[in-house]
This record gives structure tokens, sequence and C-alpha cells, in this order.
């Protein structure tokens, strides 16, 4: 396992974190805490999870774990989000004052912690001023509740907003952005990723698979079936599928991952994750796994360096489409250019 600061602060944490959305769901109690073991020992300590996973039943989960094994937990470091509704009232959900300081509590209340080293606020809402959320969130650390915080599925100008807002006060600044980040989703090297180098902060990607895309199950022309997220969910799932069916970039993204993997011996689900990690602000990659066997290829990747070759084949194949101006050519002009100057 490879070890980063987390953004700019000083905790370290592994390259790769697990994360528990399918506690709960997609993995009962037993194979959860199976999953969480097998994490800490192969030497991952970042562990994330949200209030709303499972309405809060994945909160738990970790946290009977935690007491169950006191000396693995010492070495975890454990992140949460709040944001998104926990109750039916209108307070019961955003970044307000009131509902972050009742979301924070109830989080600590089912995770068995009096800290939290990472507390991410899940999205951004429009309704609250973000002085208010930022205020908040500096008591928060203040008080010793939090040791850190950060955002998720924010977009550029909102994390450059807040970054600034928090110095302009003298209050903590963010050190991390979850936001979606894979192989077929890149949008955000756009606009996000320059946001999050210039304020310092660490990425912390999301569904880094693509939703099973990147793993080779999928195949051109063949309807998904069996345990498949596609499979599993026909309506929704085949919407998706012929959505990206259509697709061609799909497609030669997909084959340039099997070409890297065939070539390095290793599962596509490996290349993947290894690209994602060797890029600029990565942090940690979020692994989400339903099984320990799930969990064990992903971990594969973990010490996995791809040489400049690969990354160029891969990066090649996935570039996204951009529109012609601010992020095509006229857009590429303006944001290089060469040392020496001249026409």
């Amino acid at each position: 396992m490879q070890y980063r600061t987390l953004g700019c602060s000083g905790t370290v944490v592994s390259a790769q974190t697990l994360g528990t959305m399918t506690f709960g769901a997609e993995a009962d109690e037993e194979t959860s805490h199976a999953i969480l073991t097998r994490f800490v020992e192969a030497g991952g300590t970042l562990v994330d999870t949200a209030d709303v996973y499972s309405a809060g039943v994945s909160e738990e989960i970790i946290g009977r774990w935690l007491a169950q094994h006191p000396t693995e937990a010492r070495q975890v470091v454990l992140a949460t989000k709040g944001r998104f509704p926990m109750g039916e009232g209108p307070n019961d959900l955003g970044l307000s004052r009131r509902h972050l300081r009742d979301a924070l509590d109830a989080s600590l209340r089912r995770l068995g912690v009096e800290h939290i080293d990472l507390y991410q606020v899940h999205a951004w809402d429009a309704l609250t001023p973000v002085e208010e959320t930022l205020r908040f969130l500096d008591d928060a650390v203040t008080a010793g509740k939090i040791g850190y915080y950060g955002f998720s599925n924010y977009l550029g100008w909102q994390l450059t907003k807040a970054v600034h807002v928090a110095r302009a006060h003298g209050w903590a600044a963010p050190v991390t952005l979850q936001p979606q980040y894979n192989l077929l989703v890149r949008d955000i090297e756009h606009e996000v990723v320059p946001a999050a180098l210039d304020a310092g902060m660490g990425l912390l990607p999301w569904s880094p698979l693509a939703g099973g895309w990147l793993t080779g199950k999928y195949q051109r022309d063949v309807d998904p079936t069996g345990a498949t997220r596609l499979g599993e969910n026909p309506q929704r799932g085949m919407e998706a599928w012929e959505a990206r069916n259509a697709d061609e970039r799909t497609w030669r993204v997909i084959d340039a991952v099997r070409e890297v993997a065939d070539g390095h011996d290793v599962s596509m689900s490996q290349v993947a994750l290894a690209w994602l990690a060797q890029q600029p602000a990565v942090t940690s990659v979020i692994l989400g796994a339903r099984t320990v066997e799930q969990l064990d290829d992903n971990l594969g990747a973990a010490d996995l360096r791809l040489d400049p070759g690969a990354v160029a084949r891969l990066t090649d194949a996935s570039a996204p489409r951009v529109d012609d101006y601010p992020y095509g050519t006229a857009g590429v002009q303006q944001r290089h250019r060469s040392i020496t100057g001249g026409r």
C-alpha cells in the first residue's frame, strides 16, 4: 500500500480508500466487517462513509467494527459526510448550521466515536450562505469534533469561493474534494482539478470503475445480465446501457484498458484504478466492494505503477470531449504558452 498526505494536511492516509456505501445494502454486517478487516490488513487506513448510506446503517456497522477492533481502529482515518435528507422536516437537510450540527452529532453517535478525522459536506447548498457553513465547520474543528473538513461534488467556482472565504475570515480551510472521476468521466480536469491544485486540496475520486464499465464485465452488443448493477436494475440499468452502448468513446476506452491489462498481466479494474491514482491532485481512490473478493482484486492496484506508455495510451483513448470554447483549441492556447515567447 502506498501512503500520501490528506490534501495539504499533515495526516497520512492510504492511497486507496474503503468506500462503504454498500454496507447495510449490498453487503450485510458480517460481510461488511470482513471487508473492513481485509482492508486494514492490507495497509488501508482511510475509511469513507456518509449518514445517508443505508439511512445511517453504514455508519452503525462501521461503529460496531471499530468497537470490536480497538487496536486496528487506532490506525483508521475516519471520514463521513452530511447534507442530504435524514428526515422529513425542512431542516433535515442542507448545509445550515442547524442541520450540520444535528447531522454531525448523529454521525458521531452512530460511529461510536468522539471525533471524526474528515467531515465532508456531501454537495453544494444554494440556500445556505457559504459563510454559515464554513463557520460551523471551523467551530467543529475548534471544538475537537472533527479534524479536517472537505467537500463532495463541488464545481470549480464553488470550491474556489469557499476556499477564499475561509481564508479571508481566518477559518480552517478545506483539505479535500470528493468528485466523480474515472477514465470515462474526466470533465473535472477542465476546472475542478485546476481549482483543487490551486487550493492545495487532495482529490478522493468516487466511482473509479464507472459503475463497473471499466471492469470488463460489459461487452459491446451484449445485454448485461446476472450480478451486475445493470442486470440487477433492468429498467434504469438498460437506459444507461443503451446510452453507453451507443457511445463509441466508451468502447474505445474499454479496449485500451483491456490492452494495458493484458500487457501487465493484471485485471482491468486494477489498470483503471492505477491510472486514476497517478493523476494530479489525487490523494486516495475510493474503492467500493460488495464482497471480500472484489476488494482483493481492487487492492491489487495498490502498488501497480503504470509505465508512461500505458498511461499515455489510456489518457489518449479517454480524452474528454469538449466544446470549442473555452476548452477547445482556443482555450488550450490561452491556458498555455511557450516560455520562449515569439509569434
